[in-house]
C-alpha cells in the first residue's frame, strides 16, 4: 500500500528531445518534459483546452531506453513519484523544483 502514497501517471509528448547526462559514476541520467493537455466546455458550453508541462527524470536502464528511442514530440506514458528539490543559481538565487522520478516508461 505504499507505492500508492506517492504515484503518478501521465501521458503526453515530449516537449523537446531529452537531455542525457553521463555521471562520472557511470550511472545514466536523463531529463525531459511532457505536455499533457486537458479540455472542458466552459459556462457559455465553449471548449477549454490547457496544457500542462511536467518535468520528467529518468535514472540508469530507463535513461538508457530514453536516450535510445524518445524523441521530441513522441507520446509516453510515465509512471512515477513526485519530488521536490532546491538548487543555488549561479547569481545565488534560491530555486524550488518538482519533478516526476520515472519508474516505467511506455512509449505509444
Amino acid at each position: 500500500m505504499n507505492t500508492l502514497r506517492n504515484k503518478v501517471q501521465l501521458i503526453g509528448h515530449l516537449g523537446q528531445d531529452p537531455e542525457i547526462i553521463n555521471l562520472d559514476n557511470g550511472r545514466t541520467l536523463a531529463k525531459f518534459s511532457i505536455a499533457t493537455n486537458e479540455s472542458y466546455k466552459n459556462a457559455n458550453g465553449e471548449k477549454v483546452e490547457n496544457t500542462y508541462w511536467h518535468n520528467i527524470v529518468a535514472w540508469g536502464k530507463t535513461a538508457e531506453i530514453v536516450e535510445k528511442y524518445l524523441a521530441k514530440g513522441k507520446e509516453v506514458a510515465v509512471e512515477g513519484k513526485l519530488t521536490n528539490r532546491t538548487y543555488e543559481t549561479k547569481e545565488g538565487e534560491k530555486r524550488y523544483i518538482t519533478e516526476v522520478v520515472c519508474n516505467e516508461l511506455l512509449m505509444l
